[in-house]
């Protein structure tokens, strides 16, 4: 999967951009604040339909216009996708091949990206709900299913929730209505469970080997998926679903008393346990970096093995961040596999010879020039 050629108007802080890019690596080279990271967010949002640095999408609109527009040529070994998607204050509308699609869902996954910046240096270590994140974003790349039974859930948690309120204020008495929404909870967090078990388990084998050729061999990664359902249950839906029903059964009255959810995958967590410790607790800073690199990078190999093509790689500064050893393991690993956009105050410092004959681009106060 190779994006061919970018098209910005009114984006962040570009006027208008036209630019074709090479299969291979890309580097934006630029001072800071110049655009280089809005660059790497537009490839990002022309993906995702998102942003993953704001949740506003008014942001993105250049100041004093009324829309944005991003849209690309995507190859893909069955031919090639016109993407667009046009953001304005009444929403985005989005297109494959000029053919408007009535939801977003619809949309998303014509187009993978993987995309790693400093922040996610502190994957490892950062909340359980970053990593969730995380998982979310990227199985739901891979997976339409994942997608829609994620977005479900989330519609029926926040009405499960809102009802629980009401229960805890008196507000209403009917159980029944509870067991509906508990029901279907269940059902849409089963397939949740049941889908992050195996996408997990596939991305620990990738992460494994990584992080065993960084470290020679030294240490060895594992998963461990942190869930209420038992582990028993996870791999079947029916089994979870079932679970499920009991888990719901078993805390009615402390989510009553407490207006709340306290059962489901939005409280699931992943741990990474380098030589039988978990790294987020008791690794150095080295073998936290270690970690989250051999984690991205698995990224990379499990949308290859789900979608059957290697997604678009965004490198958002982060070899500044990586030392020589970490950087040369991560240059070596996407070289004439994955095309590849890097972002860089300057070439120095970089391991240049890994990089054969990379495009580069200058960015300056919004405007890109190729070299």
């Amino acid at each position: 999967m190779k994006l061919e050629h970018l098209t910005l108007r009114n984006y962040r802080n570009y006027a208008q951009v036209d630019t074709d890019f090479s299969p291979q690596i890309n580097v934006l080279i630029g001072e800071n604040a110049q655009g280089k990271t809005n660059l790497l967010e537009a490839v990002y949002v022309l993906a995702l339909a998102r942003s993953h640095r704001t949740s506003n999408d008014k942001e993105l609109i250049r100041f004093g216009e009324q829309f944005a527009k991003v849209s690309g040529s995507v190859s893909r070994s069955r031919g090639l996708t016109q993407l667009e998607l046009i953001i304005s204050t009444q929403g985005k509308r989005a297109r494959v091949n000029r053919i408007e699609q009535p939801k977003l869902s619809q949309y998303l996954g014509q187009f993978n990206v993987v995309l790693f910046a400093p922040e996610d240096l502190a994957i490892v270590k950062g909340s359980p709900a970053n990593r969730r994140r995380f998982i979310d974003m990227e199985f739901g790349q891979m997976s339409g299913k994942y997608l829609y039974n994620l977005t479900q859930y989330r519609v029926m948690l926040k009405q499960r929730n809102a009802y629980l309120k009401q229960l805890k204020f008196h507000q209403a008495k009917d159980m029944v209505y509870l067991d509906v929404l508990s029901d279907q909870l269940a059902a849409y967090g089963a397939e949740i469970v049941a889908a992050r078990e195996t996408l997990l388990q596939q991305m620990a084998g990738f992460a494994a080997t990584i992080h065993q050729d960084i470290t020679k061999g030294k240490e060895t990664l594992t998963f461990a998926y942190q869930t209420q359902v038992p582990e028993k249950a996870r791999g079947s839906v029916e089994e979870a679903y079932h679970a499920f029903e009991q888990l719901f059964g078993e805390h009615r009255r402390r989510e009553v008393e407490q207006g709340t959810t306290l059962v489901g995958p939005h409280r699931d967590d992943v741990a990474f346990i380098v030589n039988d410790k978990n790294v987020a607790n008791f690794g150095s800073q080295g073998q936290q970096r270690t970690t989250a690199l051999a984690v991205k990078l698995a990224e990379i190999d499990l949308m290859k093995a789900q979608t059957g093509e290697y997604p678009v790689l965004l490198l958002d500064d982060v070899l500044s961040e990586l030392d020589d050893m970490r950087q040369t393991h991560l240059l070596k690993a996407i070289q004439n596999k994955v095309q590849t956009f890097l972002t860089t105050t300057s070439l120095d410092g970089i391991a240049q010879e890994i990089i054969e004959t990379p495009a580069v681009f200058h960015v300056n106060n919004g405007v890109l020039a190729a070299d």
